[in-house]
């Protein structure tokens, strides 16, 4: 799909209510997009919660891999992809489209996707999380899927089918809600699509808790972990 600058926006403004520096989510405290000084190296966002907060059903010790390593990684490669360049003059929503399918840059845009999703992730769950959305997304939910079973069925199998490394979203598509899946670094930003949620089902995000488990680690995020207020947060930024 054509990356039109209206679609990056639109998706950017819709999609980029992300927890930054140890805050709440929308419905608490305000909501940000991850940007940067022009001067200043992208970093790593703050979880928006202690480490061990999501426990017993993601570890403090796959946080510490997954978010102290694996996205860390991701921060300190875009950081030496970018550095010297005009891109590091950028925010991350438009490294991202800028070097989308362009494949000169495919690395740059791997991580810079990457450190994005990985954010996006942990704002995506909350402790004492799941359970079922209320308000204008339960309503949504219900329109567009037939109710809350049926999204449920569609999330797992998109996360269980997604073959390999990837993502399991739940996204708004031209006014409607649709549960997507993609590969590695791909996220709905660049398919003209905005994000609402998402749940990461690279290995590393459930290996050590579940091992080969993928079921037992989706039914998990979305019974226990999944935070539909910033679902919602998202969903209604993208109306107003």
């Amino acid at each position: 799909m054509e990356i039109t600058r209206r679609n990056f926006c639109k998706s950017v403004i819709a999609s980029s209510a992300l927890m930054l520096g140890g805050r709440a989510f929308a419905g608490e405290n305000s909501v940000s997009t991850i940007t940067k000084e022009s001067s200043m190296p992208f970093t790593l966002p703050e979880l928006p919660y202690a480490q061990n907060a999501l426990e017993p059903h993601i570890s403090a010790n796959t946080l510490s891999f997954h978010y102290g390593k694996h996205h860390q990684a991701y921060v300190t490669k875009l950081n030496e992809l970018t550095k010297d360049t005009d891109l590091a003059q950028l925010s991350l929503e438009e490294v991202i489209v800028k070097t989308a399918g362009d494949s000169a840059k495919a690395g740059i845009f791997n991580n810079a996707a990457q450190v994005w999703n990985h954010t996006f992730y942990w704002s995506s769950m909350k402790p004492n999380g799941g359970g079922a959305p209320t308000g204008a997304l339960s309503e949504k939910i219900n329109k567009d899927f037939g109710g809350m079973d049926k999204f449920k069925e569609a999330f797992k199998n998109a996360g269980a089918t997604q073959f390999g490394s990837g993502w399991a979203w739940l996204v708004i598509d031209k006014g409607t809600l649709k549960v997507t899946k993609t590969p590695n670094a791909d996220l709905p930003m660049v398919h003209g699509q905005t994000a609402l949620l998402t749940m990461d089902v690279w290995e590393h995000a459930y290996y050590l808790d579940y091992q080969n488990r993928r079921p037992d680690y989706i039914t998990t995020f979305l019974d226990k972990l999944v935070n539909w207020e910033f679902a919602e947060a998202n969903l209604l930024k993208n109306a107003a």
